[in-house]
């Protein structure tokens, strides 16, 4: 606060002289005096002032406290429509998910009632082949343990695949899909009585490398096709990748690739009558 400066006039008296000439002599001084005004005293203009400077700060806070709430308000009423809208695209996927999984289902449903109906006819289909096969029609349907063409030994029944045309043998892999078209496969020799039956039924020519059977490598192991290991291995040479066994009359059982075109023998189980 700056300090008020205020003028007061001040009168000296000298004793010694009569008052007339006291008076007559008087002389005026002026003196500068400073009075410090006590600072709990402002003048009503300050007070108004400072309360109104007051009163703005509080509104400008409640504007803040308003705006803020506002603002929090908004955000949440976003945050629960988001929400809101999330859920409502989850659910119409998961329902659009559930009805192609019904349609899925309702498909599957048809398919395997097909599958029964047409198994029902194959079913019956093999089992009118396994008659004819194994007891044809002539002479009175005399069943017998195997096919034409195919030769009884012990509980299975053989069949030699032998072509001199060498255009006409195969491949290892050849051979068996060609054998399980006649419900068989190579042929699985896992007794020494089954091994000299294949040995002496390998019919030994100069044009004829030998005869597949049902023996290869699989992860070094010889391996029948049935998936049993072979039991003595010192009836053929150490496995090697890419493998496969062929039969002779000369040579027994002999280690060639199995891309090698041979022929081949078969082996099915035969029928009890």
């Amino acid at each position: 606060m700056a300090e008020d400066v205020n003028y007061a006039s001040v009168v000296f008296k000298n004793k010694n002289r009569s008052r007339p000439e006291a008076k007559n002599e008087e002389e005026t001084v002026y003196d500068e005096v400073k009075v410090k005004k006590n600072s709990t005293e402002q003048s009503p203009d300050t007070n108004d002032k400072k309360a109104d400077g007051r009163r703005r700060h509080y509104r400008l806070l409640a504007c803040c406290l308003v705006t803020f709430c506002v603002i929090l308000l908004l955000g949440i009423i976003a945050i629960c429509v988001y929400k809101k809208m999330n859920l409502t695209m989850q659910n119409q996927k998961l329902e659009t998910q559930n009805q192609e999984l019904e349609m899925e289902t309702r498909n599957l449903i048809n398919q395997i009632k097909d599958m029964e109906a047409k198994g029902n006819e194959l079913n019956i289909s093999r089992a009118q082949w396994s008659i004819d096969a194994y007891c044809p029609k002539d002479g009175g349907r005399r069943c017998k343990s195997c096919q034409p063409g195919w030769n009884l030994f012990q509980p299975s029944c053989y069949v030699v695949l032998d072509y001199k045309n060498s255009t006409d043998r195969k491949t290892w892999e050849e051979a068996r899909e060609l054998c399980k078209i006649r419900s068989s496969d190579l042929v699985v020799a896992d007794n020494a009585e089954e091994k000299t039956y294949v040995h002496v039924n390998s019919y030994d020519r100069p044009e004829n490398e030998g005869y597949w059977i049902g023996l290869k490598v699989e992860d070094g192991k010889w391996k029948w096709v049935d998936g049993s290991d072979l039991a003595n291995s010192s009836w053929i040479e150490n496995p090697t990748d890419g493998h496969c066994a062929i039969s002779r009359q000369t040579q027994g059982w002999k280690s060639v690739k199995c891309n090698n075109r041979n022929n081949w023998i078969c082996e099915q189980k035969s029928l009890s009558v």
